[in-house]
């Protein structure tokens, strides 16, 4: 099976295209060689990729037929990713989190309608000073 629909059978990319650019930008590598897309896997061969900034490591167990459900795919893989990337990857979210706020930027609607009640509640107020 080509790489390309073998990592999207996996689940690990939601369409085939992305897993093609991912293969010419030199991302995904089958045996410590650079893959094109049309590699083909085989059992036993140890695909290394890297997406959403954790690089993962991937055994090839079988081959699928077609795409797979999610509670199916450890039949077809062994994930071998260390765990120390995920945990990496989630202090790259706290971290991103710590410098912006949520909702620092731009007013929502519920913020400005909110200012709106606001100001209206100030001129009210006005009214009943004279």
């Amino acid at each position: 099976m080509r790489i390309d629909k073998y990592l999207w059978c996996v689940r690990y990319y939601k369409t085939r295209n992305m897993v093609t650019e991912a293969c010419k930008k030199n991302h995904v590598t089958v045996n410590g060689i650079i893959a094109k897309p049309s590699k083909e896997v085989f059992p036993t061969d140890k695909i290394t990729f890297r997406k959403d900034q954790i690089t993962h490591i991937i055994t090839v167990l079988d081959i699928p037929e077609n795409r797979v459900g999610a509670k199916l795919v450890d039949i077809y893989r062994k994930n071998e990713t260390p765990a120390e990337a995920y945990e990496h990857l989630e202090l790259l979210k706290l971290s991103k989190q710590h410098y912006r706020k949520t909702g620092t930027g731009r007013p929502t609607k519920k913020d400005r309608r909110d200012i709106d009640d606001y100001g209206n509640e100030i001129e009210e107020g006005d009214d009943e000073l004279e």
